[in-house]
């Protein structure tokens, strides 16, 4: 048994049946096989209606690029969403869109813009063999000439009617469900493995204990004891 299956088994002895069950299930259907990326989002509601539909929709990593603007969730709209994601913040550095778009592409993500003025690919086009970090831009500009210089592509979703594009949050959740689909009727890989999943239970369980992160080290300290 590794450690983090130890404390893993440890916390299930405290937390409730029925929130185990949960953990168990979730999951199970969590992957990483797609990451959302933000870029100088204005309007926080935008963001935590994103974090919620991430979560609905099992894509556990969000990566916020905050050059100019701070985010602060919206509890009310992301229904705590943001507790049981991964969020990765890119503000330390002057130039936060590259060292984003770097470190994903390190991980062997695909780095796919979107954008209502290209006429490039739909999401149904990009390949889905390789990881995708699907980046979207401010609500009024859109993706900065940064992202765009450096993506791999810029897609669009196809408009039928008068208006030119989609909210943001809307936009994003229909691509997410699309995606999605595709994955579920492939033949890959794309779920968490094992050790991912009991690496994100172990953390949701310190998340809704108090003195959480305590305990994991009492059970470290337990385990090495073993």
């Amino acid at each position: 048994m590794t450690e983090n299956e130890y404390l893993l088994q440890a916390f299930y002895q405290i937390i409730t049946p029925h929130k185990k069950e949960l953990f168990e299930r979730v999951a199970s259907q969590r992957t990483r096989h797609l990451v959302v990326a933000l870029e100088n989002i204005q309007q926080d509601h935008n963001a935590s209606a994103i974090m919620r539909s991430m979560d609905c929709l099992g894509f556990h990593e969000l990566h916020l690029i905050e050059k100019h603007n701070k985010y602060e969730f919206q509890r009310d709209i992301a229904l705590g969403a943001a507790r049981w994601l991964n969020i990765v913040q890119h503000h330390q550095s002057d130039q936060p869109i590259l060292d984003a778009i770097k470190k994903l592409r390190t991980q062997g993500y695909r780095i796919v813009a979107t954008s209502p003025h290209t006429k490039q690919n739909t999401l149904m086009e990009i390949p889905i063999d390789k990881p995708v970090a699907l980046f979207f831009g401010a609500e009024k500009n859109g993706i900065s000439e940064q992202l765009k210089n450096n993506a791999d592509t810029i897609i669009q979703i196809p408009m039928y009617g008068f208006t030119e594009s989609l909210n943001l949050s809307v936009s994003v959740a229909l691509l997410l469900n699309m995606y999605r689909s595709r994955l579920a009727s492939s033949k890959l890989n794309w779920l968490m493995s094992n050790d991912e999943q009991t690496e994100i239970k172990l953390l949701w369980c310190q998340k809704i204990l108090n003195g959480g992160s305590e305990l994991a080290e009492k059970f470290r300290s337990e385990y090495k004891k073993v």
